[in-house]
C-alpha cells in the first residue's frame, strides 16, 4: 500500500511540474490588471495559473492586507501588497491604473473567491477599463457557482442577490422584487443573521418554496441541505452550530404561471373530492380558479381515478 501510495505521489508531482512548465510558457502580458480567484476555503482550491501570476505580478491589491499575506505566505509566496476595500476602492483604482500605464503587471484578489462577485473589485475594474488598459481573468472559486452546481435545483437561469439589506422594510421589498422571478435565487449571508433571514424568506415565499443552505462550503464542517421553507427554521434550530459558518442560500425559482395555475386547480380539486362527486368538484373548482369546467372535470377523473386504486 506504501509503495503504491509513493508511485502515485510521484507521479502526482511530476505532472505538477510539467504543469507548472507549461504554464510559465504561456503569456502573461505586462501592463495588465490579472484579476484572480482564490479559494473560498480549501487552501488547495487554487490554479497553477493563478499561483503562477501571483509570483509573477509586481503587486497585489488585496480587500485585507493580513489576509492575503497570510495566503501568500501559504503557497510560499511573497509579494508587495496594497489595501483596496471598500472604503478606499475609488483612489487605489487611480494609482493602479498609474502602475499600469507604467508597465506594471497587477494582480486583484479579495479575501476569498472571485473579486467583485459581492466583494471589492468592480470599481477598479471600471477603472482599468476606462482607461483602456488590458485586464485578464484568472477563474477559480466562486461560493454561488460552487453552491449552485450541488444544489439540484433545476432552473436553467439563475439570478445572483448577493447580500439583502440589513434593514426589515429593505429587505421585505427586495424579497417582493423577487417573487415571481422564475430563476434559481442565489443569496450570500452572514451566521448571526440566518435565523432573521430565514424567517423573512420564510414570510415573503411561503413554506412549499424549496430552499438549499450551503455552510462553509469546501471547509471541514461543509454542510448542505435541501428542503422546504416551512421545514428550514426547524433544521437551523437543531444544531447550534448551525448559527456559525457563512452561507450560501438558494431558493427555488416561481412556477411558470400556467404551472402555478395547474397545481392550485390539482390542489383544489383533491379537497373538493374528499367530499363531493367528480362533476360537482369540478364546478367547484371552476368557479373558484376562472378555469374551463371541461379541462377541469377530465383532471378530477384523472385524481379520482389515481385515489382509488392507491385504496
Amino acid at each position: 500500500m506504501t509503495t503504491h501510495s509513493n508511485s502515485t505521489e510521484m507521479t502526482l508531482t511530476a505532472g505538477m511540474q510539467n504543469l507548472m512548465q507549461e504554464v510559465a510558457q504561456q503569456s502573461f502580458p505586462s501592463g495588465t490588471l490579472y484579476v484572480v480567484a482564490t479559494p473560498i476555503g480549501n487552501i488547495a482550491d487554487i490554479s497553477l495559473r493563478a499561483l503562477h501570476c501571483l509570483n509573477l505580478v509586481d503587486v497585489i491589491a488585496c480587500e485585507d492586507t493580513r489576509n492575503t499575506a497570510q495566503l501568500m505566505t501559504r503557497y510560499g509566496l511573497h509579494k508587495p501588497l496594497i489595501a483596496a476595500h471598500q472604503h478606499n476602492e475609488r483612489e487605489v483604482a487611480e494609482k493602479i491604473v498609474q502602475r499600469l500605464q507604467a508597465g506594471e503587471r497587477v494582480a486583484l484578489v479579495s479575501d476569498a473567491g472571485t473579486p467583485g462577485v459581492s466583494d471589492p473589485g468592480a470599481k477598479i475594474v471600471d477603472a482599468v477599463r476606462t482607461a483602456e488598459l488590458p485586464i485578464s481573468p484568472l477563474p477559480g472559486a466562486s461560493a454561488a457557482i460552487s453552491a449552485l452546481s450541488v444544489s439540484g435545483l433545476v432552473q436553467d437561469q439563475f439570478y445572483f442577490v448577493g447580500f439583502l439589506a440589513a434593514k426589515s422594510g429593505q429587505r421585505e421589498r427586495q424579497l417582493q422584487a423577487l417573487v415571481s422571478l422564475p430563476a434559481t435565487l442565489i443569496f450570500y449571508e452572514a451566521p448571526h443573521r440566518i435565523i432573521e433571514t430565514t424567517e423573512a424568506l420564510l414570510a415573503a415565499f411561503g413554506a412549499q418554496r424549496e430552499i438549499v443552505f450551503a455552510r462553509e462550503l469546501s471547509k471541514l464542517f461543509e454542510e448542505i441541505k435541501r428542503c422546504h421553507l416551512g421545514e428550514a427554521m426547524a433544521w437551523l434550530a437543531a444544531d447550534k452550530h448551525r448559527e456559525k459558518g457563512e452561507y450560501v442560500i438558494l431558493l427555488a425559482g416561481a412556477e411558470p404561471a400556467d404551472e402555478a395555475k395547474d397545481h392550485e386547480a390539482q390542489r383544489i380539486l383533491s379537497i373538493l373530492l374528499e367530499s363531493c362527486s367528480v362533476k360537482q368538484a369540478a364546478q367547484l373548482a371552476a368557479q373558484i380558479t376562472g378555469q374551463k369546467k371541461n379541462a377541469l372535470y377530465e383532471l378530477a377523473l384523472t385524481l379520482k381515478s389515481s385515489n382509488d386504486e392507491e385504496k
